[in-house]
């Protein structure tokens, strides 16, 4: 069977604030810029979860995306959405929630409810200009 690739988008709102606990605030600023704003700052995220695999000949479907909707309201939209990601989500506690990271999360949350024979890529878009895609390489 051929293998295609379907694509479920998605939407949450967190707050976070990118900075190390071992550095100085200035550091901090240098590094980050105004990103490592003490008292937080927002994006409206968007999120593309790709799966790629072989049709399923019963069901015509490479994955119910009815079901990979549910996925990732429970493992993404309720966890992350409406949080400071640097106080509320334990997966951050000692990592810093960059874009970078927080696609690594998302993709280890959803990969372990999926199938091992699809690849599952992840593009987080934290603006309309900013995004980053991870696959689990």
């Amino acid at each position: 069977m051929p293998k295609v690739t379907v694509h479920r988008k998605a939407h949450f709102n967190a707050a976070h604030r990118l900075y190390r606990k071992d550095w100085s605030d200035a550091k901090n600023t240098a590094v980050f810029g105004k990103c490592s704003n003490p008292n937080f700052h927002g994006h409206n995220y968007e999120l593309i979860v790709s799966l790629t695999g072989e049709i399923e000949e019963e069901t015509g479907f490479v994955y119910d995306l009815g079901k990979l909707r549910e996925l990732i309201k429970s493992e993404v939209e309720e966890a992350l959405d409406h949080k400071n990601l640097n106080v509320e989500v334990p997966e951050f506690k000692d990592l810093n929630p960059t874009a970078e990271n927080i696609s690594v999360v998302i993709y280890n949350k959803l990969k372990k409810h999926l199938p091992t024979n699809l690849t599952i890529e992840i593009t987080l878009y934290e603006t309309a200009r900013n995004f980053v895609s991870y696959k689990g390489e």
